[in-house]
C-alpha cells in the first residue's frame, strides 16, 4: 500500500516534475574549455536549490581548484539500511551546430512524446530521475527505505579530469554500499536495461609535416610528397578489408562477454535492419567489423574511428599541397585491453605506416578505463525486478559503447561495491549531436523504477 501511495505521488507531480527538467536544461552548462564557467556554477547553484526543496540534508556545493564544481545532498536516516550513493551529472555537450536543431538547443521544447534540448537526456534527466523519486517518498511516508547519498559531477563530458583528486579529499564522504547511475542507454523506447560493461577510449592527435608553408600545387606539386595522402595511406592501413582493426595484438586480450550477457544479448534479436534504423544508415554501405553479433561489435570488441580530418578548408580551400594534415584517431577499448599498452600501439603503428620520410607527431589523449561487472547476486536481481515492474518490460543486460570516467574510480574508493549503470536514454536520444531529446514515457517509468528500486534495496 505505502509503495502505491509513492508511486501515485510521483506520477500525479511528473509534468512538474518536467518542468524542473526543463528549468535545468536552460542552462547552457557546457563545461568545454571556451564556454563560459559562470554557467556551468549556475547549474550547479540550480541543482543544490533542486536538492533542498526535494528534502535532501547537508546540500552542498563541493569545489577544487580549477575543477566545474560537484552538488552533493544527503538522507540518512534509514538505521540499519543499506546506504545507495546515486549519480548523475550536470554539465552538458556544447550545442553543436545550431541550424542543425529543430528547436533552440537551450530552450527545452515537447514535442509529441520527447522533450527537445542539450541535457535534457544527458545527463540532467538522471538528475530528475533521482530528486524524483526521493521527493516521492519523503513527501508521502516522510521517509525513505534506504539511505542515500546525492553527487552530480560538473565535469563528465570533459573527461572527469578532477576526480582523482575529488575522491582523494572526499572519499570518507561518499562511502556508500551500491552505486545507482543514471547516465546510460535503455536497449530501446519502453525496453529497460541494466548496462555491464563499458567501453573505455584511446584516443590521439597525429599530424603529418613535410614543409614550412603550402605551395603551389602547379609549380611544386609532382615530386612534392603531399602529406594529406600521406595521413591518409597511414589511416587505412589501420583496419584490413573487413574494417578490422590491423594492429597486430590488438584483439589478443579482448575477454569475451559472461554467459548471463550473452544470453541477453541473445534476446535482443539486434539485427543488421535494426541497427541500420538506428544509425540511419544509408543502403548501399555495408556493415564492417567482422562475423561477430551487432551487440559484441557495439559493446564486447574494440572499434576505431577517425573522429576529425584537416589539412585546409572548404571554406579556405586553393590550389596548393599543404604543408601538414592533422587528424584525431580513437580506439574504443574493452576488457581485459591495457590501455597504455593499446596507445603506444596505436602510435607505434602509425609511424611505421608512415610513407616518403614525413614527419609524423603523434600525442596521445590521457586514455579512459574500459569498465565492466558480473551481473549475479541480490543486488542486480532486485534492480532487474524493479524495472521490469516499472516499465512493464522485462529488463535485460545490455553493454554500452561509449565511456563514464567516473564508474570506475568510484567502485574501486568504495571497496567493489555493485555499480548499478540504469539508462533514461535511448536509442533516438542523439546524445552529444543536435536535436537530443528524452522520451517522457520512459523518464516516467525510470523515476517509478527508482522508487521500486529504492524498496527492493532495503529488502
Amino acid at each position: 500500500m505505502d509503495i502505491e501511495k509513492v508511486i501515485r505521488f510521483a506520477e500525479t507531480n511528473f509534468k512538474s516534475n518536467v518542468e524542473k527538467l526543463k528549468a535545468l536544461a536552460r542552462i547552457p552548462s557546457v563545461s568545454f574549455s571556451g564556454f563560459p564557467p559562470e554557467e556551468v556554477n549556475k547549474s550547479a547553484q540550480a541543482v543544490a536549490s533542486l536538492l533542498t526543496e526535494e528534502g535532501l540534508e547537508h546540500v552542498e556545493i563541493l569545489k577544487l581548484e580549477g575543477a566545474h564544481p560537484y552538488v552533493y545532498g544527503d538522507w540518512l536516516h534509514a538505521k540499519g539500511k543499506p546506504t545507495l550513493l546515486l549519480y548523475a551529472h550536470h554539465d552538458v555537450q556544447p550545442p553543436g551546430r545550431e541550424e542543425k536543431w529543430k528547436t533552440p538547443p537551450f530552450e527545452p521544447t515537447e514535442i509529441g512524446d520527447r522533450l527537445f534540448g542539450r541535457g535534457a537526456a544527458d545527463d540532467k534527466a538522471g538528475i530528475i530521475v533521482h530528486t524524483s523519486a526521493i521527493a516521492a517518498y519523503l513527501k508521502t511516508l516522510g521517509s525513505l527505505p534506504v539511505n542515500v547519498k546525492v553527487i552530480i559531477e560538473g565535469e563528465e563530458e570533459v573527461g572527469s579530469d578532477h576526480l582523482e583528486e575529488f575522491l582523494e579529499r572526499y572519499k570518507e564522504k561518499l562511502q556508500a554500499d551500491i552505486i545507482v547511475l543514471t547516465d546510460t542507454e535503455n536497449f530501446d523506447v519502453g525496453v529497460p536495461a541494466i548496462t555491464t560493461s563499458l567501453r573505455g577510449l584511446v584516443a590521439a592527435e597525429v599530424e603529418v609535416t613535410v614543409m614550412e608553408s603550402p605551395k603551389h600545387s602547379g609549380m611544386a606539386g609532382g615530386p612534392l610528397a603531399d602529406p594529406v595522402l600521406a595521413l591518409s595511406k597511414m589511416l587505412a592501413a589501420l583496419v584490413d578489408d573487413d574494417g578490422r582493426i590491423a594492429i597486430p595484438g590488438v584483439y589478443d586480450s579482448v575477454r569475451p562477454p559472461s554467459t548471463v550477457e550473452k544470453e541477453s544479448y541473445d534476446s535482443l534479436d539486434f539485427t543488421e535492419g535494426e541497427y541500420r534504423k538506428r544509425i540511419k544508415l544509408h543502403d548501399t554501405v555495408a556493415l564492417i567489423g567482422g562475423k561477430e553479433s551487432i551487440p559484441e561489435k557495439l559493446w564486447r570488441l574494440p572499434s576505431l574511428s577517425v573522429n576529425a580530418i584537416q589539412a585546409s578548408s572548404r571554406k579556405l580551400v586553393s590550389n596548393v599541397v599543404c604543408e601538414s594534415a592533422w587528424c584525431k584517431v580513437g580506439i574504443r577499448i574493452v576488457p581485459d585491453m591495457d590501455p597504455q599498452k593499446t596507445s603506444e600501439a596505436l602510435a607505434s603503428f602509425l609511424k611505421a605506416k608512415a610513407p616518403w620520410g614525413v614527419e609524423v607527431k603523434v600525442t596521445p589523449d590521457q586514455p579512459a578505463a574500459w569498465w565492466a561487472t558480473t551481473p549475479e547476486g541480490p543486488t542486480f536481481e532486485k534492480a532487474r525486478t524493479a524495472l521490469t515492474k516499472a516499465f512493464g518490460r522485462e529488463c535485460v543486460y545490455v553493454g554500452q559503447g561509449g565511456t563514464i570516467p567516473f564508474v570506475t574510480p568510484f567502485s574501486t574508493v568504495l571497496g567493489g561495491a555493485p555499480a548499478l549503470l540504469i539508462g533514461v536514454e535511448d536509442p533516438y536520444t542523439n546524445a552529444h549531436s543536435e536535436n537530443e531529446s528524452v522520451h517522457l514515457g520512459d523518464l516516467k517509468k525510470s523515476i517509478n523504477g527508482a522508487i521500486y528500486l529504492y524498496e527492493s534495496l532495503a529488502n
